[in-house]
């Protein structure tokens, strides 16, 4: 498992293929100027993980239910392989969804004009456009860059190793991106890519509509300010500053 913090997805970014022109860095207020001042712009992804509270299990169950086929743009679906409008791979690592959150991060939106060529994501995402659902699953579950990668950064950070094999007790990694003029929800664990609504040519994954379309969802789904429960991670891939 990986911890979520800016020194270790910058460094898995670098093992991975991502330019130095992007970086990550730490989002220390969803509301105040001040303290996202320090984050260059755009916003190209965020990269947040969040507890399982009951709320959120609720929730969804409850849209899981309601989406019909989730996966209805792979397998011959209604925009068919390689022309959906994010590349999704669902999780079939243990343990691993931090990496899988980073690679959904890495190859969606504006972000793959960053990518080096010849490295693992370069590899990911291109031999995975043309793929189904469970085969583009294969590829990452097959790939010796991706492992290798994640294995190097695993124990960086300052957290104590959880339990393995209980992450459906703990935290979810969830990757917010924008492509193509709406704000997508990536979670290798659900059943495909989530569409959270349209933004606005100038509004990012860290603008106010990006993050009620996004992450605060998920918080407000706690009720009252008083009772949600704020044990929540975010970081956010930007260009380097210069």
């Amino acid at each position: 498992m990986l911890e979520n913090n800016p020194e270790v997805m910058n460094t898995l970014a670098k093992k991975m293929g991502l330019s130095d022109d992007l970086k990550f860095y730490d989002v220390y207020s969803l509301d105040e100027p001040a303290l996202l001042a320090h984050i260059p712009r755009p916003a190209y992804a965020l990269l947040v993980i969040v507890p399982m509270t009951p709320q959120w299990k609720e929730d969804r169950e409850a849209e899981d239910a309601t989406l019909g086929d989730p996966v209805k743009y792979y397998d011959g679906g209604a925009a068919g392989k390689g022309d959906e409008p994010v590349i999704w791979f669902e999780q079939v690592i243990g343990d691993a969804c931090g990496s899988y959150g980073f690679l959904h991060c890495a190859i969606n939106g504006a972000t793959p004009k960053f990518i080096l060529p010849g490295s693992t994501l370069e590899q990911l995402r291109n031999d995975g456009i043309p793929l189904a659902k469970d085969e583009r699953a294969q590829l990452v579950h097959d790939s010796e860059g991706f492992e290798k990668a994640h294995e190097a950064v695993a124990g960086m950070g300052d957290t104590p190793e959880p339990t393995r094999g209980h992450s459906e007790h703990g935290g979810h990694f969830i990757a917010y991106v924008k492509a193509n003029g709406h704000l997508w929800e990536l979670e290798g664990c659900r059943g495909g890519p989530l569409d959270r609504g349209e933004l606005g040519e100038d509004e990012d994954v860290l603008s106010p509509r990006g993050l009620e379309l996004g992450l605060k969802r998920i918080i407000n789904l706690g009720g009252t300010p008083g009772e949600r429960d704020l044990r929540f991670s975010c970081i956010v891939l930007a260009p380097k500053e210069t």
